[in-house]
């Protein structure tokens, strides 16, 4: 079984690099060890694919619970696509359970690994950048962890929203420098910390893709 679980990790790359062969700019700024969050702008589902193909260490992202709750042969196997990816179940229309998933994401962290977000906390359909939700910050200022802003260009032209295959497009994954929290903030209420690391981390994202702001991150399209 341990095979069968890793099997995602020794295909998807190879693949992914081969057929699009993205764009990579500033690897570097990814500590190869040691509990860090990479956060991105959200365009696609692509992107929780691409993100962990080019960093080279195995990066957990959060994905529906529906993902993981099929019947049958196509549902098993979609299971064990979903967890070899290291993808963590959470059921978005449950507020408990997203809750819940903020503390799988602090053992990550914890653990010393690697865990993706998307601070504006569902795909923009739009193509501009919305305001970040204080998750992301939650996490990083708990875990003492530094926030790594990613910025991805094209992934909303390989699977758009309402496209279930994806296309062969140029892609770009840009990593800004760690933004270090730790000692930053002491001293501030602590809603007042999050917002602030929050706003940091999103204008790190959008000098990194260029994207048009939507307002000042403050507002949201009606069905976001």
């Amino acid at each position: 079984m341990p095979g069968l679980f890793d099997l995602p990790h020794r295909v998807v790359p190879p693949v992914v690099r081969a057929l699009w062969r993205p764009t990579v700019e500033g690897l570097d700024h990814v500590p190869r060890t040691g509990g860090v969050l990479l956060a991105s702008n959200h365009l696609s589902f692509f992107d929780s694919v691409v993100i962990p193909v080019v960093v080279p260490r195995r990066v957990a992202f959060l994905a529906k619970s529906d993902y993981f709750t099929g019947t049958g042969l196509r549902g098993t196997l979609q299971r064990l696509w979903f967890e070899g990816l290291d993808m963590l179940p959470v059921d978005r229309d449950d507020t408990a359970s997203a809750v819940a998933s903020l503390d799988i994401a602090l053992e990550v962290l914890r653990r010393g690994d690697a865990f993706g977000i998307y601070p504006e906390g569902t795909r923009s359909r739009d193509g501009r950048l919305y305001r970040g939700r204080t998750g992301v910050a939650h996490l990083a200022l708990t875990a003492g962890v530094p926030v790594v802003p990613v910025g991805l260009i094209g992934t909303d032209e390989v699977q758009p929203v309402g496209v279930g295959r994806p296309r062969v497009r140029p892609v770009t994954v840009r990593f800004g420098a760690p933004i270090e929290v730790a000692g930053r903030f002491d001293g501030l209420p602590s809603g007042r910390a999050r917002r602030l690391v929050t706003d940091e981390v999103m204008a790190a994202i959008q000098a990194l893709t260029g994207q048009e702001p939507a307002g000042r991150y403050n507002e949201r399209p009606a069905d976001a």
